[in-house]
């Protein structure tokens, strides 16, 4: 729970009562490799904090092909954010690419923290800005950059990533293919 706290505290400090009863709200789960902290088509009700591990998540095309549209890397928030907001079916799935070991509140007992103290709707607000301008980051790299300065950026971001990951997920996350890949990792390894 320390290091939840911990990062908690980086991002906004909050009251010494409503970090009480924040705690009291996360309990302790696991997710083994390839379990799902949500699925697609459910309704979310849970946000977590990802203490060690990495998610994903990601969206199925028409054909079932499979795009990665995010890697979370504990320390890190992780939840169905337009599910929780819109109480509407999820459409990205979260999925645990290694095994996991998070921290899980219910969104709707979070929400009142919101209303009862200030400070937690402030830290509310300031992940959601942050995640929306990785999102906004990451459209922009995948418009505006080539797939080798795409690689370059996610190498930086996620350093440890490609000691752990099948490369068929990195090349997702890039929109490239794997032999693409494959070709920008020797280009790179040959200059």
């Amino acid at each position: 729970m320390d290091d939840f706290l911990n990062y908690i505290n980086s991002i906004n400090p909050i009251n010494e009562d409503a970090l009480k009863e924040l705690q009291q709200c996360f309990k302790p789960k696991q997710l083994r490799k390839n379990d799902f902290f949500v699925k697609e088509g459910e309704y979310a009700n849970q946000i977590g904090f990802l203490q060690k591990g990495i998610v994903r998540a990601y969206f199925l095309n028409q054909k079932g092909k499979e795009y990665n549209k995010q890697f979370f890397v504990g320390p890190s928030i992780i939840g169905a954010y337009t599910s929780l907001l819109t109480k509407q079916p999820n459409k990205i799935a979260q999925q645990a690419l290694t095994d996991c070991k998070i921290l899980v509140a219910d969104f709707n007992e979070m929400e009142k923290l919101y209303d009862k103290f200030h400070d937690l709707e402030r830290l509310g607000r300031k992940i959601a800005e942050f995640y929306f301008l990785e999102k906004e980051q990451k459209e922009i790299e995948m418009a505006l950059l080539d797939a080798d300065k795409r690689y370059l950026i996610m190498r930086e971001r996620f350093p440890e990533i490609e000691l752990i990951l099948p490369q068929y997920h990195i090349a997702s996350y890039l929109g490239i293919s794997a032999t693409q890949l494959s070709r920008i990792r020797r280009k790179l390894k040959d200059s």
